[in-house]
């Protein structure tokens, strides 16, 4: 949709609105010192605003002394097949997420829908589900690919702490700060701002953000100087946001600004069909890191599909690392895998058929036990470890 004369000699970021590659071209600073045949996948603004995604495939041009002259870029509309892929289930990943589950292709279908506005949207999940990567896929397949994505966790700073890495301060505004500083808001301008455990934010913070939320401007720590910003706000938490609210621990003015568009990453447990994927795609990442290729016994892959994961994908990308320290061969076996799935398939095996819990039972035998978990276990004929499991898909109970 670009007529010759408004593309001919001019930068990519000017030509199609924004920098495909995050200002970190290979060819800013000269030609790489290796170009034989170099891809691209990119998101673009048309002239009339509406993103696609784009195939670039680059190949470096010599002359006839193999002199470097120049480079030739084909491009390629996917932006439809793509969608069509999502519809159809025929996918196995997007945007750097793994997994080909329905709840998973429709999270893809989100991050789609997510591209073309800039609503605050809320991810909530599990600790090691992936919601930073959604968060980033989130912000590369909208018009702010091209800019900073700086994510924050909230958690991890004292309050003083966490006011001034969002807002930045300016010299002397406390003991310490001996120069001005930008904040998080200030760096991740024109881009997108995760906010990742949230629910953590003590209350001046709220408040703080709030106003960003509401006008776009603050006050940097010990400064009168109003900042305006350009940011997306994401945020993402493992904990019920709702809750907190309804115990006066969190905002509800400030949650109603935040969760305009909630997505919920599923537990692993809840798409066991991805592990193979997931394993394959690990195992795949070690050899583009220098390991000799390895593979998976079925023994050793039945283990792993039947674990429930109560550190989700992460945990499997750790059981995977470890597993390939562990293997001496090609083939990772089931004794080199990590102790607790090791000692969950021993205690499954030991156990025999397990009695089948239903929400009914378990409700009567906590009441009975008057909350005591492992009397109501005990009453249920079950083990702690299988009653917490249950638990955890009911947590109203």
């Amino acid at each position: 949709g670009q007529s010759r004369e408004n593309v001919l000699g001019k930068d990519c970021h000017v030509a199609f609105g924004g920098p495909f590659c995050g200002g970190h071209c290979s060819f800013r600073q000269g030609p790489p010192d290796f170009l034989d045949h170099l891809y691209y996948p990119l998101n673009i603004l048309t002239k009339e605003g509406q993103p696609r995604r784009l195939e670039m495939s680059v190949s470096g041009m010599n002359d006839d002394r193999g002199g470097f002259v120049g480079i030739i870029a084909s491009f390629r509309d996917v932006t439809d097949l793509m969608a069509l892929k999502i519809q159809v289930g025929d996918l196995t990943g997007f945007a750097g997420i793994i997994g080909r589950d329905p709840k998973m292709l429709q999270i893809y279908r989100q991050i789609r829908d997510m591209a073309t506005n800039d609503y605050p949207v809320h991810i909530s999940g599990d600790t090691g589900t992936g919601k930073e990567l959604v968060a980033a896929a989130i912000h590369n397949e909208s018009r702010r690919g091209g800019m900073p994505f700086v994510p924050i966790n909230c958690g991890a700073l004292p309050e003083g702490g966490l006011e001034s890495e969002l807002f930045g301060h300016v010299k002397g505004a406390f003991t310490g700060a001996v120069r001005d500083k930008k904040g998080r808001f200030e760096l991740a301008n024109h881009g997108t701002l995760l906010l990742d455990e949230v629910a953590d934010l003590p209350k001046l913070v709220q408040a703080k953000l709030l106003r960003v939320l509401q006008e776009g401007t603050f006050e940097p720590v010990g400064s009168e100087k109003t900042v305006s910003v350009d940011v997306r706000i994401i945020s993402a938490t493992n904990r019920d946001l709702k809750r907190a609210v309804k115990r006066r621990d969190f905002r509800d003015d400030l949650y109603y600004r935040i969760n305009v568009v909630p997505i919920h990453l599923p537990p692993l447990k809840k798409r066991k069909n991805d592990i193979p994927l997931l394993v394959e795609h690990f195992l795949s990442k070690s050899v583009e890191e220098g390991r000799d290729s390895q593979g998976l016994s079925k023994e050793a892959l039945a283990i792993m599909t039947g674990y429930p994961w109560p550190g989700n994908v992460r945990e499997l990308q750790s059981a995977i690392r470890f597993a390939l320290v562990k293997a001496r061969g090609r083939i990772i076996q089931p004794d080199n895998l990590p102790m607790e799935l090791q000692e969950w398939k021993d205690s499954r095996s030991s156990r025999g058929p397990s009695r089948k819990l239903d929400p009914e039972s378990v409700k009567t035998a906590l009441t009975r036990s008057g909350g005591n978990k492992a009397k109501a276990a005990r009453f249920l004929g079950v083990g702690r470890a299988t009653l917490y499991r249950f638990l955890e898909d009911f947590p109203d109970l």
